[in-house]
């Protein structure tokens, strides 16, 4: 088992070079790398030479640092560790709230027809002229914050009428398994412990919900 600091001590010798073949590192190079002294350096390297993880060869000009196969083979699997730990496919959000009244608008915004062809387009259904508003719980907020790295669809903005409509941004979720999408105003300050849904459905009739209900939204990539 490799502890902590002998794993960055591989690491900074592999940055240097040493996945490729000998590198010449001396133990005051490598205490800089490691932010730590000479004298610790060097015993890293020790610990990692009795567990075979690095060779070392003494030349006259000093002395030369190779990752073994089993010195790669640990970076490997932290590498792998951590592309599990970041890669989004299979990333799952819950984002738990109380159904509540809106204002109103997305009844409007959800029948203009330039709103209306891009969410035919981006997310592939006809939207319900009217959004459902969601007050999230105060640990979903936290994850609907982390959503924002998300990449999300644009609806771009328009003008009709010598108005002008904003652009906005929408991501696809689920409902009860109820396809819908999140949407995101471009120009406001949106609360952010409130969520908007358009979906091809009334929800509050498909799903029987009314003011004060909990609804769980799911959002999976």
């Amino acid at each position: 088992m490799i502890i902590p600091e002998d794993l960055q001590c591989l690491k900074a010798i592999a940055l240097m070079g040493g996945c490729r073949g000998p590198v010449w590192i001396s133990s005051q190079s490598l205490g800089t790398e490691l932010r730590t002294s000479p004298q610790t350096a060097s015993r890293r390297l020790q610990s990692l030479e009795r567990k075979l993880m690095v060779t070392r060869a003494i030349r006259p000009d000093g002395q030369y640092i190779a990752l073994t196969p089993a010195g790669e083979e640990e970076l490997r699997r932290e590498y792998s560790e951590y592309c599990r730990i970041f890669d989004r496919e299979g990333v799952h959000y819950t984002l738990t709230g109380n159904v509540i009244t809106g204002l109103g608008e997305g009844r409007y915004y959800m029948g203009l027809e330039p709103y209306r062809r891009q969410f035919r387009e981006k997310l592939g259904f006809e939207p319900y002229p009217g959004t459902l508003n969601i007050r999230l719980n105060p640990s979903s907020v936290q994850i609907r914050k982390k959503l924002d790295m998300l990449e999300w669809i644009p609806i771009e903005g328009f003008t009709a009428d010598q108005r002008t409509f904003g652009a906005a941004r929408c991501l696809p979720c689920r409902i009860d398994g109820q396809p819908c999408g999140i949407v995101v105003p471009g120009r406001t300050h949106y609360p952010e412990d409130i969520v908007e849904l358009v979906s091809p459905v009334a929800l509050r009739e498909t799903l029987g919900v009314a003011d004060n209900d909990e609804v769980q939204v799911e959002v999976a990539l």
